[in-house]
């Protein structure tokens, strides 16, 4: 019996010890570092760093074409929200005509971790209670047509 009460002592703790485990996932691109070395400036071009690379995960907007692959690795403990743990960015800009210029990484000195400052956005203006939010209106709702404006009666019409 006392062995019956040590093996459910031993499940239990293996469960919480389970439980309490970080999770980590990969995200975005799957980097290959024979396949990311390949892509060489002046040789290649969108074709076939497109045959080689394949989609990019995105693409610049604005000036030359850049292709960015993004690869990263989040941890997650549990009950929290998911950190970065490790992060790669493979930039390959083209010319006008297509052809690669420069293929650039970056890593984790690129990720910026914002906190926001509350469950509110901050606004400029004035703050009211609720009471004048609710009561702010009243007499307010027929002073701009007892006048006559260019549309009402007496307008200029």
């Amino acid at each position: 019996m006392a062995k019956l009460g040590q093996i459910g002592a031993i499940l239990t703790l293996g469960i919480l010890v389970t439980g309490c485990s970080s999770i980590e996932n990969h995200r975005g691109y799957v980097m290959d570092e024979a396949l990311v070395q390949s892509v060489q400036p002046g040789l290649d071009n969108q074709l076939s760093v497109e045959q080689t690379l394949g989609r990019p995960t995105f693409t610049s907007e604005f000036g030359n074409p850049v292709w960015y692959y993004v690869s990263s690795r989040t941890e997650q403990a549990p009950f929290t929200t998911p950190r970065i743990a490790q992060q790669r960015v493979l930039a390959v800009a083209f010319d006008a005509q297509g052809n690669v210029i420069s293929a650039d990484e970056s890593g984790m000195a690129q990720v910026v971790r914002i906190n926001p400052e509350s469950d509110e956005t901050p606004t400029l203006g004035r703050e009211r209670s609720f009471l004048e939010d609710l009561f702010g209106n009243i007499g307010q709702v027929g002073a701009m047509g007892a006048g006559g404006g260019a549309g009402g009666p007496g307008g200029g019409m």
